[in-house]
């Protein structure tokens, strides 16, 4: 999977980001202008100690993303999605191939309506109220990449938990 921030603004939602496609082994890829410095103490912050473990890419903008994704071919195999209040239709009507890209635009207005109306076929939504504005950048990254994810069968990804500390007693229990 391929998560796609459109000239992120706030340094604490990339990094947010970043920790979940470091913890699922999603690339992150970054159009540029960015709003913030990577070597920002807030994204390494927001991100732990994760951020050394993500897969970064960085563009100049949307075309050379494009470019060099191979997405401008018609050849190309993966498929990009963006996500936005103006979809028509839901992120779950989507079936998602595991390289496929989903998109995301900046905090303050999202993608460009000139971008959209160039991809009608891929935008999508996540259900609100009326008369919301949008979820938080992070909280949407992840709602869209677990759908993606599930319908792949979560691919590679641990399915069960673990304690760290061996039960202390039959006080254990009581805390129940």
């Amino acid at each position: 999977m391929n998560i796609v921030l459109l000239e992120p603004e706030i340094p604490y939602n990339t990094g947010n980001v970043g920790r979940t496609c470091a913890a699922v082994g999603a690339s992150l890829h970054l159009i540029r202008p960015l709003g913030f410095d990577t070597d920002d103490k807030a994204v390494k912050r927001a991100g732990m100690d994760y951020w050394k473990d993500v897969d970064v890419r960085y563009y100049d903008d949307f075309q050379d993303f494009l470019n060099r994704t191979g997405l401008d071919s018609p050849d190309s195999k993966a498929r990009l999605y963006m996500s936005t209040t103006k979809a028509p239709r839901l992120y779950t009507d989507i079936t998602y191939g595991r390289d496929d890209f989903i998109m995301f635009g900046k905090e303050s207005a999202g993608i460009p309506e000139p971008i959209l109306r160039r991809h009608m076929d891929a935008i999508v939504r996540i259900p609100m109220l009326e008369n919301r504005r949008s979820l938080n950048l992070s909280n949407s990254v992840a709602i869209v990449l677990f759908e993606a994810l599930r319908q792949n069968g979560f691919e590679g990804l641990q399915f069960t938990g673990r304690f760290h500390h061996p039960p202390s007693g039959p006080q254990d229990q009581r805390n129940l």
